[in-house]
């Protein structure tokens, strides 16, 4: 072999070993979920998408009538509130029976505002359905904190750990997580208090809950999907998938205090404020 053919040989190799590293080093790079303090992430609006295929979660009983403060103001629709079907194949009796529940006391001209509107904790997954205000991140290398802007409640998730033996219920549970393929936050979460449900129809469910997150960012860092599955089976007949859509937000995080903000026009449900004497957990 000349020295001309074997130098072009180790060029193109180093040219192979260089591409290769870099493309494990992107690899391996967390996406960046927080570029700058300023950048949140919105929530759409709505249940969350069902799966391609496979179990879904939880159905709106008639999407015909289900209608948003948005929608009277658009269409003069009637704004009502929003109910689930309690006849999902999913769900357990007893669970059916507390979405049917809820459904009647609404037909009855009962309210049925979801949990954040008496400033409660809305806990994990529901979280991910309230697109009023977004949701800020804080990377660091051992933990990344979920801040949202309403009532400045905090999620931790803590990375490469394993979970506790007997973590104790909280509102948002204890999240483990880590980083896949560059672009992608996956989040373990048990723990969960069962004073939360699981979306807005008030879906119920055990202290068996666990809920796997795939924090997913699009190419151009403008778009976020979170693909969630939902395992407990004291509240479901099987485990179920769904998925929410965040888009990026360039906003500062507000001072936003639900009990400041929080006035009874109506005596509805949204009072009394939640109080107490001694810590929940």
């Amino acid at each position: 072999m000349s020295k001309s053919a074997a130098f072009v040989g180790i060029s193109i190799g180093a040219c192979l070993f260089a591409s290769s590293t870099a493309a494990a080093a992107a690899a391996a790079s967390p996406p960046d979920l927080a570029p700058n303090p300023s950048v949140g992430w919105a929530a759409s609006p709505g249940p969350f998408l069902p799966p391609p295929s496979g179990p879904g979660p939880v159905p709106a009983l008639d999407v015909r009538h289900a209608s948003s403060n948005a929608g009277f103001f658009e269409r003069g629709a009637q704004p009502i509130f929003e109910m689930g079907n309690p006849d999902a194949p999913i769900l357990q009796p007893w669970a059916k029976e507390q979405v049917r529940m809820r459904n009647e006391a609404i037909l009855a001209g009962k309210p049925g505002f979801t949990r954040q509107a008496s400033c409660w904790p809305v806990g994990t997954p529901a979280f991910l359905l309230y697109p009023q205000q977004p949701v800020y991140f804080v990377q660091t290398p051992k933990e990344v904190v979920m801040i949202w802007q309403g009532d400045h409640q905090v999620r931790h998730v803590y990375l490469d750990t394993p979970h506790s033996k007997n973590p104790k219920p909280s509102w948002y549970g204890e999240s483990v997580g880590h980083y896949e393929g560059g672009d992608t936050l996956v989040v373990d979460t048990i723990g969960l208090s069962t004073k939360s449900y699981v979306d807005n129809y008030r879906t119920p469910h055990t202290e068996q809950l666990h809920v796997v997150e795939r924090f997913k960012m699009s190419p151009d860092g403008k778009s976020m999907e979170d693909f969630i599955t939902v395992d407990d089976p004291g509240a479901f007949t099987r485990p179920w998938s769904g998925s929410q859509r965040f888009n990026l937000e360039r906003s500062p995080l507000e001072e936003s205090v639900c009990a400041e903000n929080n006035v009874d026009f109506f005596h509805y449900d949204v009072v009394p404020l939640p109080q107490a004497d001694k810590p929940d957990f």
